[in-house]
């Protein structure tokens, strides 16, 4: 997915502005495209280049309900700060290889989900309801993740898939969202990070104006990970743009590339 030429000039454009999410060191944080990018800079602490374009100022809208309403078009997220990873052995030697082989074994550059929590430079679209929040994806394969917020448990017959099986509920004015019953063929993100089957993923999503999503990440892998990896993301509120068609198998020319890595 990283070579497509089929990107249209908007879609390419947003891709500047927004993380790739390859992961900072637990160091420091820092984004990909921009190695000078502190966490001040992206609660807005700091000015200068690289610092998160801010969002359309305004009130957070809210469900009749009273619940925050995340719907909107948003940018790629990027990460402010985070706690790890803290890789076991085996998923550290794995990280390792994958540089090596140049990334050849990364199922969404194949065009199959890259499955959550990874992070891409396209848009994503939530839709919210009382009941029911739905993530649509502009990019890889255009799927989409729902979110049940109507007090149901997830069910005890799951089979393990690319993106979970997710059920929330509301923590205040945060849509606390828990997932759980994946397979292990996704990458946490572009670099390569492994999970297990037994990955348990926890994302809040808090909106604390109009134009801000910022969404806390605890990935909780006893398969992969000594302790669980947290992290801080943020995005903004995109309203220049609707969402774009992106075709992932149209001139993909990255499974040649990336066969040639086995060679």
């Amino acid at each position: 997915m990283r070579k497509h030429l089929a990107l249209s000039a908007g879609t390419a454009a947003v891709a500047l502005f927004v993380s790739l999410a390859l992961t900072p060191s637990p160091a420091r944080s820092q984004d990909p495209l921009n190695p000078s990018f502190s966490a001040a800079q992206a609660k807005g602490k700091a000015g200068g280049k690289g610092a998160l374009p801010p969002g359309p100022p305004g009130p957070t809208p809210r469900l009749p309900d009273g619940k925050p309403d995340l719907t909107g078009i948003w940018n790629g997220q990027r990460t402010v700060s985070q706690d790890g990873p803290y890789l076991q052995p085996w998923a550290q030697k794995l990280l390792e290889q994958r540089a090596v082989s140049n990334y050849a074994d990364d199922f969404e550059a194949r065009c199959l989900p890259g499955g959550p929590p990874r992070a891409a430079p396209y848009h994503t679209s939530l839709v919210s309801t009382p009941k029911l929040v739905l993530m649509l994806f502009e990019g890889n394969t255009h799927m989409f993740r729902q979110f049940f917020v109507d007090g149901t448990n997830h069910p005890k017959d799951l089979k393990p898939s690319w993106y979970g099986d997710s059920r929330a509920h509301w923590d205040g004015d945060t849509l606390v969202v828990d997932t759980i019953g994946f397979n292990d063929k996704s990458w946490i993100d572009m670099p390569g990070h492994p999970h297990t089957s037994q990955m348990h993923l926890t994302e809040r999503f808090s909106r604390p104006n109009l134009g801000t999503l910022n969404i806390d990440i605890t990935i909780d892998d006893p398969g992969a990970y000594t302790k669980p990896w947290i992290q801080k993301r943020s995005t903004t509120l995109e309203t220049n743009m609707e969402m774009t068609e992106y075709v992932c198998n149209e001139n993909n020319q990255d499974p040649v590339h990336l066969d040639g890595a086995h060679k």
